[in-house]
């Protein structure tokens, strides 16, 4: 009986630590990178709640990084500030004014977006959030792909690095670097769908105009992208396309973490076991993803499994389990380590690495609050 629960209580933390170990050897390998072929007709499309401190700059950079022709339309969602007039003495071609404080979220905003811009419809609608950058020519290899492939294209959306917000706002920008960069090469190299991260992602206009957006999901972006993967429309990933953010300082860190694992943790509950039985390699494998919870979540887990094996060792039990877990989780931090060496250099130094076991500390009470009270609000996560 012994035996059995050991058994037990191993497969799920090592089935997801193995999921994370296989895409981390993937994402190892070189992606070929995408050729600008055809140029289509672009629309940027900026969600902004209250973002009149920084709307101007980008507008600017936005411009900067768009071809000659491309549109640039600002949705100004319920907000109390001067967002939509900045936005036009600033250069929008469009600012669409929204009013509905009861329909909150990006998806409602892009919605809205969609509907004004379907009497004159681009090609190629991209989506960047009122905080982020492109990297220069970017943006066309994006609307290239996503109109040459008909599916969701996303690109490497990522936090600028901020050593002078402190170690745990770096940690956190690191752990960002490996779910929307390191993964996402992981996925592209098995052949599975990637993951939508919300800026830096472009829709063929008809793909834009039949998906499922007007949703007030705190992680709308993750549920569109499985929507639209099981439809047939499989987002793809460009990792030589990059989107920058600032990072939160530390206080609304705290909050932002909390809603998207809080969102991610929910929608992985509803849609990972569907997936699985799709019988299709894509989909399964993005349902093995979903399994795979934060990575600090699963470090605590998988110590906190070893901690019980040991335990049902020195009981009597085969110290099998427990060598097969802390086997695998000794290879997922190896493969980390080999990913800060090869993409996260620049995030956080070696020696802030070191104090992982505090991040994961720091961030228990947001996996605490997820099983007593779990966050269901959007918030808007405050800037610099």
């Amino acid at each position: 009986m012994i035996e059995i629960v050991a058994w037990a209580l191993l497969l799920p933390p090592a089935i997801a630590t193995l999921v994370l170990t296989v895409e981390l050897i993937a994402a190892q390998w070189p992606l070929r990178r995408a050729e600008v072929t055809i140029r289509p007709r672009i629309a940027i499309i900026v969600p902004a709640h209250d973002e009149a401190a920084g709307i101007g700059v980008t507008i600017a950079t936005l411009r900067n990084a768009a071809p000659g022709g491309t549109r640039l339309i600002v949705v100004a969602d319920n907000c109390s500030d001067a967002t939509a007039a900045l936005a036009r003495s600033a250069g929008a071609d469009d600012v669409i004014e929204r009013d509905e404080p009861e329909r909150r979220g990006k998806g409602f905003a892009l919605a809205f977006a969609r509907d004004r811009l379907a009497a004159d419809p681009p090609d190629v609608a991209i989506v960047v959030d009122a905080d982020c950058s492109m990297s220069g020519g970017g943006m066309a290899r994006l609307a290239a792909a996503a109109q040459a492939s008909g599916c969701p294209v996303q690109s490497a959306y990522m936090m600028r690095p901020r050593p002078d917000l402190g170690t745990l706002v770096c940690l956190s920008g690191f752990a960002f670097l490996v779910r929307n960069l390191v993964r996402q090469r992981g996925l592209a190299q098995l052949g599975a769908p990637a993951l939508l991260t919300g800026s830096g992602m472009a829709f063929r206009w008809d793909v834009f105009a039949s998906a499922p957006l007007a949703t007030a999901d705190m992680v709308e972006d993750l549920s569109l992208g499985i929507a639209l993967a099981r439809a047939g429309r499989p987002p793809l990933f460009l990792p030589d396309t990059a989107t920058w953010s600032e990072p939160a300082p530390r206080p609304a860190t705290v909050a932002q973490r909390t809603r998207w694992e809080h969102g991610f943790l929910h929608t992985a509950r509803q849609a990972a076991l569907p997936l699985l039985a799709e019988r299709q390699w894509p989909l399964i494998w993005l349902g093995l993803h979903l399994l795979v919870p934060p990575l600090a979540l699963l470090v605590a887990v998988d110590g906190a499994t070893l901690v019980l094996l040991f335990a049902l060792a020195r009981a009597g039990s085969t110290a099998l389990p427990f060598i097969l877990l802390a086997s695998v989780l000794i290879a997922a931090m190896l493969l980390l380590g080999v990913s800060w060496a090869r993409f996260g250099r620049a995030q956080i130094s070696g020696g802030r690495l070191l104090l992982i076991p505090f991040y994961i500390l720091w961030k228990m009470p947001i996996y605490l609050g997820a099983l007593i009270r779990p966050e269901r609000r959007w918030i808007r996560t405050k800037r610099n």
